[in-house]
């Protein structure tokens, strides 16, 4: 993908005219990882904020027993690393590729004179963080309010909306995680994530095809469950 029209499609990036967004394109370098390669670790020091060219990556914590919680996976023409590039203080959560994968990163420094260039990039960006913030309370609000049904709904409503693509009335998660990776995000095992998800295909709110998930009906699916 052409790195201006990935710097365009960018939420943050929507304000900027075709000459500024040429300026982005430049002061970014590409970086490859493979399948479940560090992008960077939890407390390490905030420097970049990372574009996806391709792949997916996901954003996990580690709990007191040790154990991962994926707080989000997120694909093609996502960023990630905001926190940390405006505060300047630790990484807040270790990000990890699922799969090979390519990132567009721009310094922290790069960022920030960009930022002064273009106060309107601040703006989008306060924009952002604002629905992320919301988001962040009703997966708080999901975890600590509804059973293991619930949750499991709520993470497959995230996925919808964070990868899910609308082909003839139908919602297409592509590449559907590991259940594993789904209980971490659910806060629930392996074994409720798969009872579960056959329990939606038994009842019609769920198809699976291939290594795809299919919500029918996601306005039925997400009434019942949001």
């Amino acid at each position: 993908m052409d790195i201006v029209d990935l710097v365009k499609a960018v939420p943050i990036f929507s304000d900027l005219d075709d000459e500024e967004i040429k300026k982005v394109a430049e002061i970014g370098i590409n970086q490859k990882f493979s399948k479940n390669g560090i992008v960077f670790l939890e407390d390490e020091e905030g420097a970049a904020l990372f574009i996806i060219i391709s792949g997916k990556v996901k954003i996990v914590r580690t709990d007191d027993d040790g154990g991962e919680v994926i707080l989000s996976i997120l694909g093609k023409g996502d960023f990630f690393g905001e926190m940390a590039i405006l505060d300047g203080l630790p990484r807040s959560a270790t990000v990890v590729s699922i799969d090979n994968s390519e990132l567009f990163m721009i310094h922290r420094r790069d960022f920030l004179h960009l930022i002064e260039r273009s106060p309107h990039v601040a703006v989008s960006l306060l924009r952002e963080l604002t629905r992320r913030l919301r988001r962040s309370d009703g997966q708080i609000k999901s975890l600590s309010l509804k059973d293991a049904v619930g949750r499991v709904a709520s993470v497959i409503l995230q996925l919808a909306d964070d990868t899910g693509k609308i082909k003839k009335g139908k919602v297409i998660i592509p590449d559907f995680p590991l259940q594993q990776d789904l209980a971490n995000m659910a806060g629930t095992s392996r074994e409720t994530i798969s009872r579960t998800i056959h329990q939606f295909i038994r009842e019609g709110l769920l198809e699976q095809q291939g290594n795809s998930l299919i919500i029918p009906n996601f306005d039925k699916f997400k009434n019942s469950y949001s």
